[in-house]
């Protein structure tokens, strides 16, 4: 509250409104003193129109709560029961977001899992969609940290610091009404290239210009549709930025006009960290213009990892211009593209992940002002690409711009492409991307995808091939893999993999005249490109969690993400009315399954290898549905593909429209907009009659065509034909062999399913193959994420020595018992490891039918087959537990103890690591508190068995160890430490 700024009050009350933008849309205050104090929009185009009410005379229909506590802003808007939840952006897990919690903290999430709370982006933004099919959009106008609580029911609550405005959007009679009304605030998304809408090949990385060209020519070799090859950070000269490494890469002109003479476009990574050196050109202008980041006593920040680095301060129009000509000046060696990566920004070796709150950045004041990093932290990522957007347009004034960025904010549409970031190379990944992505496009960001079979780890054929049939019909479709992992490329994983990725590619490419379409409607009026299902009929409340179908336009795209049956297997849930199915002669099993609503007609082009062969003069074909009354339409968008020119009218968009009179379905053009001249081609109409059979006609587009319509009988043997036909498709198609794990450098199996025990408060899943590691430590009532996992480390792991990653941590672990919570009894995992020597280190993990808020640990290092010539001891062991924790708020956390001597502690993350022994050990419990959430972690053990205790503090993340005495056991004398997990809360 501006009036209580620097004071601990409590107030509370109404928000005060005043209607700004258009009809339906409010800005609430908590006061009017407020109101003037808000800080600048840099989510809205224009800070303007937030701030400047209009003439309208309605009221809202629901009206914002607050109350203020301790310099903290809690809004509360309560909706009708049965509401649904959808948005908050670039979030994991369910597409439905109702009863989850999310923090808007732009953060390096590798390796995320479906509770991580806080992602690469942040969009504080919700939508919500009402019984009765309104939609009511909310967004929390605030740079900071914000939470974003929807577990109370049909209430949203949001939580940042003091002072800002939320706007609400409707209700409006649809969620893509309410879209709609969004993107007339923070802008649309940017029209994309057309040969960006093709498939994109990356690794990290490639390492040389003549590996890039083989990659490249495989693809033309083998007939798989790819438009663009992606340079990581390795072309660099010693990793500085708009530089190329002299030997791997010493003529990037000579390499792009190979690709480009193949029909391929290359993209080229830019990190924000500039290495610290003089003479190098960048760091020297840099500084010679003041650019920096600074540190709190004026200094540059400096970041020490993988070498000294500074950072460009981008909230100053300065360096947004400094940046731009770099960019500029890059392009002259033929970028078509550029990649910005690690723009949360990502610090390495550092609590927090990103730089400290306490840097300096002195931004113009349309933006804020000279403000700390906790102001800008979330728009970072954003100036930089739109830093990035306008120098690349300065470099090549007639192409359209395409940057691809990692972190954002909400408005980042307007300058960038994005994908959903580091993940894993598993089913719950494959999973999870599909709602990620239809997020991402309920939150205004249309232009969205994920690395295509996984970022991290080794992905199976099946696993593969699968994402690659959905991952096709993304928005943005892009193939990427990290550094030591198996080969990536679609052929890498067998014939039958191949063959399904190059069907899928296919496919792709002879609906790009219907994606392209899609992205000219989203980029003129906001309407979604990809949509979750229930946008066909949002008053159906059996369509607002389904998950394995989405929705391009009028197209319904069933896909299996698991990996137990295909898509003909699938349990599929329609919308009511008239869905026909339709393919390319590629029916596969591992393909999704398309079908076209009634009364729709979507463009198709020619079977083609990379955007560019495609002319205008090709034959255009239209796949049409008639609905209930005959009729149907639909539109394409045409122009150029890559210039300016349709914002001056350059462009053809043609309306066609459908119906059927006396047995003759009429197809005409109702309307065209633009000034081009419609190209001389002929007309190919398909009607769809219903499983997959269509009629066929032929004309000269721009002339009207006739189809008569068979009798019923006709009909119904052309339906019963071609569903005869599929079957056997799909019958003699190769299925993707079911290859349970593929070899690699890194050993990685992310397609096993862990195990699950979910019991009480808890719900925690266990990867036995990998250590015994549990992976998920989910807490329920809370919804809080404790473990922090990635691949192969880290999560709750036990060792059987004192150094780390000692044995114990990496074996394939043996489920020997496996309890389930039945009638109340115990939900229980025993697991054991072989660890050499004749020891084995056993774990039970339980939650308790008594007492469902604890989650208890019993592990052991014991004896079984020691020798009889070491007197039955073994080798000396140690059994060390390491969990690691994350840390949701970095600098608001610490652990609390007090000793066996009675000594009180609060140990903070900036004093390292610490090791706790004899009478300064925690006196059986210690506790990880967060401040913000108002929760503890309690670790009860028995201090009989715990000799140490150790802390150790990482980027964005804590260990709390315990370790027993270290000496030889028998199987008389086994290692042991039982413990316990419970979370309290705490004032």
């Amino acid at each position: 509250m501006a009036e209580f700024e620097g004071k601990e009050v409590n107030i509370a009350g109404n928000m005060i409104y005043e209607p700004i933008l258009e009809e339906g849309v409010f800005r609430f205050d908590c006061s009017g003193s407020d109101r003037s104090a808000a800080f600048p929009s840099l989510s809205f185009t224009d800070t303007k129109l937030r701030d400047t009410p209009v003439m309208i005379h309605k009221v809202p229909v629901y009206l914002p709560t607050f109350k203020c506590v301790n310099e903290q802003q809690i809004v509360s808007i309560k909706l009708p029961i049965g509401t649904s939840f959808y948005g908050t952006g670039e979030v994991s897990g369910q597409l439905e977001r109702t009863g989850k919690r999310i923090f808007t903290w732009n953060t390096d999430a590798w390796g995320y899992g479906s509770g991580t709370t806080s992602l690469y982006q942040s969009h504080p933004w919700v939508l919500a969609v009402l019984p009765s099919g309104e939609a009511l959009g909310v967004l929390a106008d605030t740079t900071h940290r914000c939470e974003i609580d929807l577990r109370k029911e049909s209430t949203i609550q949001i939580l940042a610091p003091a002072s800002y405005p939320v706007i609400t959007f409707g209700p409006f009679a649809s969620p893509t009404a309410a879209l709609i009304s969004l993107s007339h605030a923070i802008g649309t998304v940017l029209m994309p290239p057309k040969w960006s809408l093709g498939y994109h090949q990356c690794r990290w990385s490639y390492d040389s210009a003549v590996r890039v060209l083989q990659v490249a020519k495989t693809f033309r070799k083998k007939g798989i549709p790819c438009d663009v090859v992606w340079m990581d950070i390795d072309y660099m000269d010693g990793f500085r930025c708009f530089t190329f490494d002299k030997e791997r890469f010493s003529n990037p002109q000579v390499l792009v006009n190979d690709l480009h003479l193949n029909g391929f476009k290359a993209i080229w990574m830019l990190d924000p960290g500039i290495k610290q050196e003089e003479g190098y050109f960048v760091y020297d202008s840099g500084s010679k213009n003041d650019v920096w980041v600074l540190k709190e006593d004026g200094k540059p920040y400096v970041e020490v990892w993988p070498g000294a680095c500074v950072f460009p301060d981008f909230t100053q129009r300065k360096t947004r211009s400094w940046w731009a000509e770099l960019v500029k000046e890059f392009m002259s060696n033929g970028v078509d593209g550029i990649w910005n990566d690690m723009n949360e920004p990502a610090v390495f070796k550092t609590v927090t992940k990103t730089m400290p709150s306490s840097n300096i950045h002195r931004g113009d004041a349309e933006l804020g002002g000279c403000q700390n990093h906790l102001h800008y932290h979330n728009v970072y990522g954003m100036l930089m690409a739109r830093s990035t957007y306008e120098g690349m347009r300065l470099g090549k004034e007639n192409k359209r711009p395409f940057v691809l960025t990692r972190a954002g904010f909400i408005g980042s549409q307007r300058y960038a492409a994005t994908w959903t970031g580091d993940n894993l190379s598993n089913w719950e990944h494959l999973h999870m991307s599909l709602s990620m992505v239809l997020q991402l496009g309920l939150s205004g960001q249309a232009l969205s995808g994920p690395d295509i079979g996984g970022f991290a780890g080794n992905a199976t054929p099946k696993l593969f091939g699968r994402w690659m049939g959905m991952g096709a019909m993304f928005p943005f479709c892009r193939g990427h893999s990290e550094a030591g992992t198996v080969d990536h490329e679609p052929w890498s994983f067998g014939e039958e993999c191949e063959e399904v990725c190059r069907l899928a590619l296919l496919r792709r490419y002879r609906l790009i005249p219907h994606i392209y379409t899609l992205f000219y409607m989203a980029h003129t009026k906001g309407t979604p490109v990809a949509a979750p299902t229930f946008f066909t009929d949002p008053k159906d409340p059996r369509l607002r969690k389904v998950e394995n179908s989405f929705l391009l336009g009028p197209v319904l795209i069933h896909a299996s993400t698991v990996p137990v049956g295909g898509s003909d297997q699938l349990q599929q849930v329609f919308p009511r009315g008239i869905w026909l199915r339709f393919d390319f002669d590629d029916a596969h099993p591992d393909l999704p399954t398309l079908y076209l609503q009634g009364g729709s007609m979507i463009p198709v082009g020619p079977p083609i290898q990379h955007v560019g062969e495609a002319n205008p003069t090709d034959d255009l074909s239209l796949i049409m549905a008639l609905n209930e009354e005959g009729k149907a339409e639909g539109l394409i968008f045409e122009d150029d593909g890559d210039g300016n020119e349709f914002n001056q009218g350059e462009y053809l968009l043609t309306y066609y429209v459908a119906e059927l009179q006396s047995s003759v379905v009429t197809v005409k053009i109702s309307k065209t907009e633009g000034s081009w001249k419609r190209p001389a081609r002929r007309l190919h109409v398909q009607l769809l009659l219903g499983g997959g059979a269509m009629l066929d006609a032929w004309g000269k587009d721009g002339e009207v065509i006739e189809i008569k319509m068979p009798s019923e009988a006709e009909v119904s043997t052309l339906i019963s034909t071609s569903e005869k036909q599929c079957k056997i498709r799909m019958e003699s198609a190769k299925p993707i062999p079911d290859v349970e794990e593929v070899s690699g450098k890194k050993g990685m199996e992310l397609s096993k399913t862990p195990v699950e025990l979910k019991s009480g408060d808890w719900l925690l899943k266990v990867v036995p193959w990998i250590g015994g590691r549990m992976i998920s430590m989910m807490h329920l009532p809370s919804g809080t994420q404790w473990l922090h996992s990635r691949v192969e480390v880290d999560g709750y792991e036990e060792y059987g020595g004192v150094e780390y990653r000692s044995c114990g941590c990496s074996e394939d672990y043996a489920v020997t018992e496996r309890n389930l919570e039945q009638a109340g009894e115990t939900e229980s995992l025993k697991l054991e490891g072989d660890i050499s020597g004749g020891l084995v280190l056993e774990r039970q993990i339980k939650i308790l039918k008594d007492d469902p808020k604890v989650l208890r640990i019993d592990s052991g290092i014991i004896a079984r087959n020691v020798g009889a010539g070491s007197g039955g001891f073994s080798r000396l062991v140690c059994l060390r537990v390491h969990p690691m924790f994350t840390l949701l708020h970095p600098t608001e956390v610490f652990v609390t103890f007090v000793s066996i001597n009675g000594s009180n502690h609060e140990v903070w993350p900036e004093s390292g690591e610490q090791l706790f022994e004899g009478d300064l050990r925690p006196n059986g419990e210690w506790m990880l508190v967060d401040r913000c959430l108002g929760l503890g972690l309690v670790n009860k053990f028995n201090i009989d068995e715990v000799y140490k205790c150790l802390i150790h503090w990482g980027t964005g993340t804590v260990n709390l160890e315990l370790w027993s005495e270290e000496r030889p056991v028998s199987k008389q004398s086994p290692l042991r430490i039982s413990h316990a997990y419970e979370v309290r809360h705490i004032s």
